[in-house]
């Protein structure tokens, strides 16, 4: 007899596990611990051994539902196909398939290749895929992406006015589809054939501040803010040091070599992968030391409010020179680099080797010797000194400037 709704319902737990028959090999196993599983005994039809096939569990699986799911079995058992070695073929490719997925891989490419790259530099790669690639390709299996697909995705990104973002898009794509393609997981990579029906890349220039008085202006108005000490002092650093507001931020006490006068960055927090140098100038030291009672005992200079494990945010100094009045068409943090590279060459005519090397940018000698953090150190050091002295004489011009000027009498004796 076939079991009813009410039969299996009512089923209670004894003392040792028991199975009430349904039909066509079906039937429900109760566990003396009330559990209640279907079950479906069959023969492989090969080997005609006795096997059995869970179907489930009530109620989640309810009787109607067990007796599909045993149907289902029984017409594969007619074809000459095992039922358990079916559902572990499937479980197999839908184990692929999720492991195959865009996102899947891109995962795991940034797992592999970006461990050795920079933390902003990760965290903007990491930002992009999330935001831009996978809510349309991400759940994708990757060998089936098309370039049209992709171009799809590529132009939703410039449809917002993202040019250079979407430019990036299609590099980090094409980084995922080319590992994959390594493994042996996609055989082509679509994002190779697209590039041409992208926008054409605009120059970027960030925006700085090169006119001398202009340039005293601002320092006097950073030396006046009233932010919390660690962004005041990241502030009147930027200019001094020119460096990359990321290297700025992320700077570590023990990278601050005090002996020798200079910041000593590995090669793991550069842009271009080396080591480098910045000398200090003894205005940058004196900043340093002020600030250090305060944030000495943490591992960053420029510690996050939030908690000192991390760095500040890649926005601080961003928003206190807009708290000055300078809006973000007018200077920038990595603007600071600009306004240094413009001044040291056209009016201290530093050489612009000099320069270049201290910007960390990767130049090559007349020979081909690549960027050394030790090339022309001497130089840099007298540089940094003399840019330093620089800006203070721009700063007393501009305050000079800001003094009204009168003439006074002296007072005469009273007559007596």
């Amino acid at each position: 007899m076939p079991l009813t709704e009410l039969q299996v319902k009512q089923a209670k737990p004894k003392d040792k596990d028991y199975k009430l028959s349904d039909e066509r090999g079906m039937h429900l196993l109760v566990k003396k611990t009330g559990a209640k599983y279907w079950r479906l005994k069959y023969r492989h039809p090969h080997t005609r051994k006795e096997r059995q096939l869970a179907l489930g569990v009530y109620p989640e699986t309810s009787l109607k539902r067990a007796r599909k799911l045993r149907d289902d079995a029984r017409q594969l058992l007619l074809d000459g196909v095992d039922p358990c070695d079916h559902r572990k073929a499937r479980q197999v490719e839908n184990l692929d398939a999720a492991t195959n997925t865009f996102e899947a891989l891109a995962r795991e490419w940034f797992a592999t290749r970006m461990g050795d790259k920079s933390e902003s530099h990760r965290k903007r790669t990491l930002r992009l895929l999330e935001r831009d690639l996978f809510p349309y390709l991400g759940r994708r299996a990757i060998a089936d992406i098309t370039p049209p697909e992709l171009l799809t995705t590529l132009k939703r990104i410039e449809d917002r006015g993202a040019v250079e973002t979407a430019k990036r898009a299609k590099q980090v794509a094409s980084m995922v589809f080319r590992f994959a393609i390594a493994g042996g997981r996609a055989n082509n990579d679509p994002a190779a054939v697209v590039g041409g029906q992208l926008l054409p890349s605009r120059p970027q220039h960030f925006p700085t501040i090169t006119t001398p008085s202009e340039v005293g202006k601002l320092l006097t108005a950073i030396d006046n803010y009233q932010g919390t000490p660690t962004v005041r002092a990241a502030l009147k650093l930027s200019p001094l040091l020119f460096c990359r507001p990321g290297e700025l931020r992320a700077l570590e006490w023990r990278e601050i070599n005090w002996e020798e006068q200079r910041i000593e960055l590995p090669a793991a927090k550069m842009k271009m992968r080396h080591p480098h140098i910045i000398p200090l100038a003894n205005q940058a030291i004196e900043i340093l030391r002020d600030l250090e009672p305060l944030t000495g005992r943490f591992r960053y200079v420029f510690p996050s409010p939030k908690g000192a494990s991390r760095c500040m945010s890649e926005n601080a100094v961003r928003t206190a020179l807009r708290n000055l009045g300078y809006t973000n068409e007018q200077i920038t943090p990595h603007g600071f680099r600009a306004m240094a590279r413009t001044l040291l060459d056209e009016v201290l005519n530093q050489r612009v080797e000099w320069i270049e090397h201290q910007l960390a940018h990767s130049v090559k000698d007349a020979n081909g010797t690549a960027y050394n953090r030790t090339k022309h150190l001497p130089q840099r050091q007298e540089m940094m000194q003399r840019w330093a002295n620089y800006l203070d004489d721009l700063r007393v011009q501009a305050s000079a400037t800001n003094v009204i000027m009168a003439t006074f009498r002296r007072p005469q004796p009273e007559k007596t």
